[in-house]
């Protein structure tokens, strides 16, 4: 081995080393290998697992420390402390992230036994009855701290930085006989590094009083700390002196000094409160010469004072924080001016130490608040069923915390910011009285002090009053006859989020016939914030509730008088149903002009049977014409977006689909497509979603977008939920959802923004394939695009008939209309859009030129392209464009009727209990047995169901056939 400058070095076998250490070189320049591989520099730098020239496991490892020190280690240190420079530079490039916190935690302060001790399993304070943590008057010795109402990115928050650790390991003191031996500087010395490291305010303050004792050569001496706010308009939070080490001598600990009481002096008062207010020493020959000394301190003591020595400690800041005290000098002599002069110079040293360990506990003291209203704030927001419950809670911990004989919540009336709907009170006790806990608090027991609580529920000002009886608010008379005394009352508002008042908080003498301070106001204000969010989400949660209850109610009555009578879906279950050939329900030309409403359901009924629905299904047949006249029955009387409408619509899809279509999409989507048409318009009230935003509807704040579609589809899912209208009550689960799913989109569909957003993909998608080919139907993306063009081709289809069912539907589509431009002019003072602008009547052949060369034609191009079957509807829409051209160009200046005014001439007579049809060819006996109806049995359980999803899981035992597998449709 050799050193650094390649010599060859030395080397000893040392008991507790393999490797032994080298010899001691007098050259600055000590080998690095040498000083690693001994036992005392291994030690000091934390390295002892492993010998720096061997990796882990190697020979050197797990080496262990010594048990003493040797002469070679002896040596090695005493090098060591002769070269400083040296083991810094050293540790700075050699030392490893591992020896770096091995040496912080090794001089890390370790935590007092009182902040260290693990809290006990279930003490939270979330029970009904708390277990108090701490007394919120503990806090008073810490000072005064801030109040946690201040917020960050406007939200409070009440958990400060991560608190410093405790001192560190106190070192051995020395023997007062010992630090008399030494010199005076020296001894000071001393004495500063005894009180540099206390961080516990009560041992460093008796440490200092030792310390002056033995540098001043006293008999005994007391330590007063400031307390209180220097300019508080409240007296009992103003500036005093607090003690509790109080003629301390040498041979007293802090253990002795804790069981003493607490002495409280009033600002500028006596010889200790003159030098707290001036921040100048005293020093006193003779006390009883001095008339601001007091005389009973001895009497009541036995102790005689002779001289005293009084002096100011003061922070960095010189702010006076403290006041230090010596009696009587042991020489019997009085204290000299250099004794001031001593006694000012270390004061100096235990200002900076007392104000650094104030702030220590400070900070403890914080972060038990902050745990104690984190805990408070859980437990008010774990739960919240009840107004009763919640406060009963805030009482029993703002009791515990504050600890004072009565606290009350007085909730403010709604109506009247002076006067409140509820009182709830609790008194220090309650709980004992009682076997049980209680669930709910007590409430209107005692008064209320309207004075006091009114005026802070009208101001919102915080009152804290020292003396109840000479406050002017107080009215003494409530005393009278109880037996009780209001001395103090603290009172405060409890607000919500928004900041408004909505309760008081009020309590009343607080224990040990203290008064409330500046702390007990910021625990209860930040407590209040807590318990104001508490009250308003329960306040909330109890009118969800009542809210929630009476819109059962109103679905209920609503169900009621939205469904058809039983009697009406009676007597359309006995009609014979035409054939579909008899309704021309197949024609893409289809027109209903000349046939009655009850032609419309009867044509309705035909399709579900044409298409196996109602055998497939397993549809109560009555269920299935009770809903369809319940769907009837909630279309609104509106001149186009009617019943007439859903029909036509319908009865367009159910054509489409009977060219093969349905093989595309199969039983349910098919069974939702057409559900969807007759359902894709209900409650229409003849206006767009553009005029629901611009009147701020109800409507439009429920749903954002596809408004109106929303709606309908709403209403669609309350009456297939209805009793009596559950047609898809024999629906497993699974096939329930999914209809329900392929009904939502379909209706959200016919909304033309969602047509335009889907139009470009379908166009592109029909470009490339150019026919629906088998794969369509196994691809759901593609289908749910196909469905949705679908709807939309259905809804304008309108715009395919013949030109007179085409000019006559644009005549009611342009009414409609200009009632809603009429509308927005009259009620919105807005100026409608040109195709609403009843003004520009006479253009609305070019507006409707227009629609269909933006809107309708290339949603039929598509299909034409899809489906030659439906090239006709292609083939109408360009003639009719030819038709409305004609008319836009129209030079003659003579106005063309549209007959805006006029409704359509329909055969609207209702005869469901008295027609006879002819026609009995491939008619439906809807009152014959068969597979159609179910048994009485199951009508009667059915009747009974409130939901449909428990018939669902009732009843998803049917056999369901294959979907691949559809019924043929009937002759025609």
């Amino acid at each position: 081995m050799f050193t650094k400058h390649g010599k060859p070095a030395e080397r000893c076998h040392h008991p507790h080393s393999h490797r032994g250490c080298k010899k001691k070189k007098p050259a600055p320049h000590t080998p690095w290998k040498y000083l690693m591989n001994c036992p005392l520099v291994r030690k000091c730098f934390g390295l002892q697992l492993r010998s720096i020239e061997e990796p882990a496991g190697g020979a050197g490892g797990g080496m262990p420390a010594p048990s003493c020190y040797d002469a070679e280690c002896a040596r090695t240190e005493a090098w060591l402390d002769e070269n400083q420079e040296f083991v810094h530079d050293y540790f700075l490039r050699k030392a490893t992230r591992q020896v770096v916190d091995a040496w912080l935690v090794s001089h890390a302060t370790p935590p007092s036994a009182e902040l260290a001790s693990p809290s006990r399993a279930g003490s939270g304070s979330g029970a009904t009855t708390p277990v108090r943590k701490i007394s919120a008057h503990e806090f008073e010795r810490g000072g005064l701290l801030k109040p946690l109402v201040t917020t960050v990115d406007g939200t409070p928050t009440f958990l400060g930085d991560q608190p410093p650790h405790a001192t560190p390991s106190r070192p051995q003191r020395r023997s007062r006989h010992e630090l008399r031996q030494l010199d005076e500087k020296e001894l000071i010395f001393e004495l500063v590094k005894d009180i540099c490291n206390e961080l516990e305010v009560r041992v460093l303050c008796h440490k200092i009083l030792q310390n002056v004792s033995i540098l001043l050569d006293a008999d005994r001496g007391s330590l007063f700390l400031v307390q209180g706010e220097r300019a508080s308009p409240n007296p009992q939070n103003g500036r005093c002196l607090v003690s509790k080490l109080f003629d301390v001598c040498s041979k007293s600990t802090p253990e002795q000094m804790e069981q003493l009481e607490e002495i409280r002096i009033p600002w500028g008062s006596g010889i200790v409160g003159y030098v707290a207010e001036s921040g100048e020493p005293v020093n006193i020959p003779d006390a009883y010469k001095d008339e601001r000394f007091n005389h009973d301190i001895d009497q009541q003591t036995g102790y005689k004072t002779r001289s005293l020595l009084c002096m100011p400690i003061k922070d960095i800041n010189g702010e006076v924080i403290g006041v230090a005290q010596v009696i009587n000098k042991q020489s019997d002599g009085p204290f000299t001016a250099y004794d001031e002069k001593v006694f000012s110079s270390y004061l100096q040293f235990c200002g900076i130490g007392l104000r650094n360990a104030q702030l220590y506990e400070r900070s403890q003291l914080e972060v038990k608040r902050n745990q104690v209203l984190l805990d408070l704030a859980r437990m008010v927001f774990e739960e919240q069923s009840t107004i009763e419950h919640m406060v009963l809670r805030i009482l029993t911990h703002t009791q515990s915390l504050i600890r004072c004989q009565r606290v009350q919540v007085l909730l403010v009336h709604e109506a009247s910011k002076g006067s409140f709907s509820r009182v709830f009170d609790l008194e220090a006790g309650d709980d004992t009285d009682l076997g049980t806990p209680r669930t709910s608090p007590y409430e209107s027991r005692f008064p209320i002090n309207i004075g006091i609580t009114g005026y802070v529920a009208t101001t919102g000002e915080t009152v804290n009053i020292p003396d109840a009886y000479l406050d002017p608010r107080f009215d003494p008379s409530v005393d009278e006859g109880t037996g009780f005394k209001h001395n103090t009352i603290l009172c405060m508002a409890i607000k919500n989020s928004e900041g408004r008042i909505i309760g008081v908080i009020q309590l009343i003498n607080k224990f040990d016939e203290l008064l409330f301070t500046k702390n007990d106001e910021n625990f209860v204000e930040a407590f209040a914030i807590f318990c104001g969010m508490g009250i308003h989400n329960t306040h909330m949660y109890e009118k969800a509730i009542t809210a929630m209850a009476k819109q059962s109610v109103t679905l209920d009555v609503l169900s009621y008088h939205a469904s058809a009578s039983l009697d009406d879906a009676q007597r359309l279950r006995t009609l014979r149903i035409p054939s579909s050939a008899h309704f021309s329900l197949h024609e893409l030309a289809f027109d209903d002009i000349e046939m009655t409403d009850d032609d419309t359901l009867r044509a309705c009924l035909r399709m579900f049977l044409d298409l196996d629905f109602v055998e497939r299904f397993h549809i109560d047949y009555s269920v299935l014409c009770r809903w369809l006249l319940s769907v009837k029955k909630n279309y609104r009387n509106v001149t186009y977006h009617n019943w007439r409408h859903a029909f036509n619509v319908a009865q367009m899809m159910f054509a489409i689909l009977t060219t093969q279509w349905w093989k595309i999409f199969g039983e349910l989507e098919c069974l939702a497509l057409i559900i969807g048409c007759l359902c894709h318009d209900l409650d229409h009230r003849g206006t767009n979603n553009s005029f629901q935003i611009k009147a701020s509807s109800p409507l439009a704040q429920l749903y954002s977008t596809s408004t109106m579609e929303h709606h309908h589809f709403d209403q669609c899912l309350m009456i297939l939920n209805s009793p009596g209208n559950q047609i898809l009550l024999n629906l497993s689960s699974d096939d329930y959802e999914k209809v329900v799913k392929v009904l939502e989109d379909a209706i959200l569909s016919t909304d033309l923004a969602v047509y335009f957003s889907k139009r470009k993909a379908f166009i592109e998608l029909v470009s490339t394939e150019r026919q629906v080919t088998p794969n369509w139907g196994e691809c759901e993306d593609r289908r749910g695009l196909l469905r949705a063009m679908l709807m939309t081709a259905c809804d304008l289809a309108a715009i395919t008939k013949p030109w007179p069912v085409e000019r006559r539907v644009a005549a009611l589509v342009a009414g409609e209309f200009f009632r809603q431009g009429d509308l927005e002019r009259q009620n919105l003072n807005l100026t409608p859009i040109d195709i609403m602008n009843r003004d520009k009547e006479d253009e609305l052949p070019a507006m409707q030129v227009k629609f269909i060369d933006t809107i309708c034609l290339p949603i039929y191009e598509a299909f034409a392209v899809l489906s030659p079957a439906l090239q006709p509807m292609l083939d109408r829409v360009k003639s009719n464009r030819g038709h409305w051209i004609d008319l836009a160009n129209n030079d003659s200046g003579e106005k063309f009727d549209y007959g805006l005014d006029k409704e359509p001439e329909r055969n609207d007579k209702s005869s469901i209990s008295s027609q006879n049809v002819d026609d009995t060819e491939n008619t439906y006996e809807g009152d014959s047995s068969g597979a159609v109806s179910l048994s009485s049995e199951t009508n009667s359980k059915y009747e009974n169901l409130e939901n449909p999803v428990v018939g669902l899981l009732c009843n998803n035992v049917l056999t369901l056939r294959d979907p691949n597998k559809f019924c043929p449709l009937n002759d025609y």
